[in-house]
């Protein structure tokens, strides 16, 4: 079976792309999405689950930056200039999964004071759930989309190299380009 890049990034260096790409991101996020109804429906401003939620949107957002830097310059870019996207179904999973992490930057931003220092609140609150729930639509439709056949649409990947693999650049462990 054809496997679309966002799948492919998933699979390969198991099992640390899959933690890296997938269940850090997620954890923080849905502790943050569950943290936001709490907060939404008790209204509590302090406390160790409004921390928690600082915490989780803070990290998350920053954590989203990395990954947005990384697969833009070590995939998105090179996947393009060799022409290699596997129809349209590989390049809406990869980048809703991109766009997915915009809302939780702006969370971050927000939690240290860089935009929204006017809202109250209460508008603080109502911007953060409509961010959490962005994120939810977003990174939805490219796990979605990312487990399409992009064969579905006509890709066969014996006519076409996988720079993913080829390139070794789905693991960010073995990467030269991010030795720090």
């Amino acid at each position: 079976m054809n496997m679309t890049h966002y799948m492919e990034l998933l699979a390969t260096n198991q099992p640390w792309n899959l933690f890296i790409f997938m269940a850090i991101p997620v954890v923080l996020a849905e502790t943050l999405a569950i943290t936001e109804l709490y907060i939404l429906f008790t209204r509590r401003f302090d406390g160790y689950v409004y921390l928690l939620n600082r915490f989780a949107g803070t990290t998350v957002g920053l954590y989203f930056i990395w990954i947005i830097v990384y697969l833009m310059t070590t995939a998105v870019v090179p996947i393009t200039q060799a022409g290699e996207w596997r129809t349209i179904i590989d390049i809406v999973a990869v980048g809703t999964y991109l766009i997915a992490g915009l809302p939780l930057i702006w969370i971050a931003l927000q939690e240290f004071g860089l935009v929204g220092r006017k809202l109250t609140q209460e508008g603080k609150l109502k911007l953060h759930a409509i961010c959490v729930a962005l994120f939810l639509v977003f990174g939805h439709i490219a796990m979605i989309s990312g487990m399409l056949d992009p064969g579905l649409l006509g890709y066969n990947a014996m006519t076409h190299s996988t720079p993913l693999h080829d390139q070794n650049l789905s693991t960010p462990v073995q990467n030269p380009h991010l030795s720090h």
